[in-house]
């Protein structure tokens, strides 16, 4: 009553005068789209049509790339290239990222392979910190638009590759986002035939334009000490292999002793040759080891060492020797698009013998498929068997399932205009919009199935129920559409996930709203033609 004295007047009275108007003007449109039942079939016909094209133009995905706030910076110096020039590019690297806006710090560790976190001279890796998100609220200060900054700046280092990357979206599947592949010589071909298979593949994807930052750190051309043991001098002169194999280890590498405790702190004990006389290859040979008479014999005596080339690592992938492949998609692409880019030109460039398997987030995605093909036509049976056993009836379920497709559209068409792709969080809006069509439909249908249970008429019915449930209609789609805004306008960590599923939500709920009102009056009509005239002829 209080409400009704303060704003009833002025508010809720012209509100209502002009609802009723609407209701009498949507009333009237209703009767017309039964009559005209056989057009609106074909612009029904047509929009499934439009929904199938949609499912072609909206490109796939799987997680959406998040802002995490921090990007992964990976920088590839030539072979054999010394740790103190990896140290002055990442240095070089850290100035330069301090410089652009948006970035809080830099975290470098020069001589940190990316592939698997080894050990290599020529190579390093930087972590680096973005600014809140309260401070970066413009979308040119996103995580991947200074990406994108950092990519074009750091390209004037001549002396390293450098790309930038987003962390996965998924934490412990990878080091960076973007997709991840291994190259396998499945045919024992060699590392020659890997690496030149490796380069072909990189070399036609820089120029597809849906790639971007693609890299490997897999080299064959890296200079080595090849060690030829001569064994049969060896046990001439009394030397067991396996002092030569130890004295090797601990001079050029290091072994473990023991521990000492000091202050309170255990510290190790590892033995290893002095600097100075280990920076030579001339200088192996004059290393010493013990033979059986306890003698100090060269090892020069008994090896020789000659320079070559060759991989500095061999990773292993399902038992291959493998090659990784990293990369992303460009602005604009999609997961899948580069994915399916990418495997375009595997295709075409990898010989017999050389085959390839994708790994971490994208092996993920393709091993889940597009299960939307199987889980949404069973949501659809499940929601028609579930009404088909409340009404007893399988023709009005049909009125009420037939406005689902209308959804898909609705929600694609959203999706495809921000340009989103169809990820899983779009994939479980449309689950949802299922369930929220179909209350909008039901609001209808069962109100005129009870209406004509009272003697009324199938038309006189619908058009009942179209004129008194306009308003709940309105008012729960209205209610729910305005709670799905925060999730559209979402900022902050995790924003990506809230706009994919806001998004195909929102414009999934205003098309079922207007298809739904216009629709299933005309569906409705359509399944109970048939059993109106079995009445007539009874």
């Amino acid at each position: 009553k209080l409400l009704n004295r303060v704003f009833g007047n002025w508010l809720f009275k012209p509100f209502n005068r002009l609802f009723d108007k609407g209701a009498n003007g949507y009333e009237k449109l209703v009767q017309k789209l039964i009559r005209m039942s056989v057009i609106v079939l074909v612009v029904y016909v047509a929009l499934v049509g439009g929904t199938v094209k949609l499912f072609d133009a909206v490109p796939g995905g799987f997680i959406p790339q998040q802002d995490k706030q921090y990007l992964v910076a990976v920088a590839q110096l030539p072979d054999a290239a010394s740790l103190d020039r990896t140290q002055e590019v990442v240095q070089e690297m850290e100035q330069i990222a301090l410089q652009v806006p948006g970035v809080a710090n830099t975290v470098s560790f020069p001589g940190l392979s990316v592939n698997g976190f080894t050990n290599s001279p020529n190579s390093g890796i930087m972590f680096t910190p973005l600014a809140p998100f309260e401070e970066r609220q413009d979308p040119s200060m996103s995580a991947m638009a200074i990406a994108a900054q950092l990519n074009q700046k750091f390209a004037t280092i001549d002396e390293a590759f450098v790309a930038v990357f987003p962390p996965p979206p998924i934490q412990g599947l990878g080091t960076t986002g973007g997709f991840k592949l291994q190259i396998e010589d499945r045919a024992n071909k060699g590392f020659e035939a890997l690496f030149n298979s490796l380069q072909a593949t990189i070399a036609k994807a820089q120029q597809d334009p849906a790639l971007m930052g693609l890299y490997s750190t897999f080299r064959i051309q890296v200079p080595q000490m090849d060690i030829d043991i001569d064994r049969e001098q060896a046990l001439i002169q009394g030397i067991p292999l396996d002092e030569v194999f130890n004295a090797l280890q601990v001079y050029l590498g290091s072994m473990y002793v023991n521990d000492f405790n000091l202050f309170g702190r255990t510290y190790q004990v590892n033995a290893q040759a002095d600097a100075d006389y280990r920076q030579d290859p001339e200088q192996i040979l004059n290393l010493k080891v013990r033979n059986r008479m306890g003698e100090m014999v060269p090892l020069g005596s008994v090896l020789t060492v000659t320079p070559t080339t060759g991989p500095d690592r061999v990773m292993h992938y399902n038992g291959y020797p493998t090659a990784e492949l990293n990369g992303s998609p460009a602005p604009g692409y999609s997961s899948d698009q580069a994915q399916h880019a990418i495997e375009a030109i595997l295709a075409e460039t990898l010989p017999n013998g050389i085959e390839f398997e994708w790994t971490e987030v994208t092996y993920q995605q393709i091993l889940a498929g597009n299960t939307m093909v199987y889980v949404f036509p069973l949501v659809v049976l499940l929601v028609f068997m579930v009404l088909a056993a409340q009404y007893e009836s399988l023709r009005l379920p049909l009125a009420i399932i037939l406005i689902v497709p209308m959804t898909i559209f609705s929600a694609l068409l959203g999706v495809w205009f921000v340009g989103d792709d169809n990820n899983i969080f779009t994939q479980i809006a449309l689950i949802v919009l299922v369930a929220l069509a179909s209350k909008n439909a039901i609001l209808m249908v069962e109100f005129a199935r009870d209406q004509h249970k009272g003697g009324m008429s199938h038309l006189e019915a619908i058009i009942k129920a179209c004129r008194l449930r306009l308003r709940p209609i309105l008012m729960t789609s209205i209610a729910f559409t305005a709670g799905v805004v925060p999730l559209v306008l979402a900022t902050g960590a995790g924003a990506e996930m809230r706009h994919a599923m806001g998004n195909a939500v929102f414009s999934g709920m205003i098309g079922v709203t207007v298809f739904g009102l216009l629709f299933t009056p005309v569906f409705y009509m359509l399944v109970t033609k048939k059993s109106q005239k079995e009445q007539h002829d009874a």
